[in-house]
């Protein structure tokens, strides 16, 4: 059975930088595309980052400059780098993962698409003080 671990989050300081992990067991990520989506009271359910099994990424406006997603030198994690953190960053974070034959970067971040994602991470919180 393939599963998703999201790791990484905490408590941060405005301008700090975490790194995001999202590992995958039961496969690698060879065949999947991953994307990044973060959940908060405020803004709702929003999808931040993407990478395709190309290694092409793509970034909603917000975070771009400051997210990076990155393959690992293992096949079975992704990261996500986030630095120069604000406020407005603070959320839930998730990871979620498809089978690349079905995934195009044109949408991936696109919430009115996330139920095509049958793959999904536990989530690990992001907070960020002034």
């Amino acid at each position: 059975q393939v599963k998703l671990v999201a790791s990484g989050g905490g408590s941060v300081q405005s301008g700090g930088s975490l790194r995001l992990s999202c590992e995958v067991s039961g496969d690698t990520f060879d065949r999947w595309c991953v994307a990044w989506f973060r959940q908060s009271s405020k803004k709702g359910r929003e999808g931040v980052a993407a990478l395709d099994s190309s290694g092409r990424t793509n970034y909603t406006d917000s975070v771009k400059d400051r997210f990076t997603v990155t393959q690992a030198n293992v096949k079975n994690t992704r990261y996500l780098q986030i630095s120069d953190l604000k406020p407005e960053d603070t959320a839930m974070y998730y990871c979620a993962a498809l089978p690349h034959e079905y995934c195009s970067l044109s949408w991936l971040l696109d919430t009115r698409k996330i139920e095509r994602f049958g793959l999904w991470g536990q989530g690990t919180q992001v907070t960020v003080s002034s």
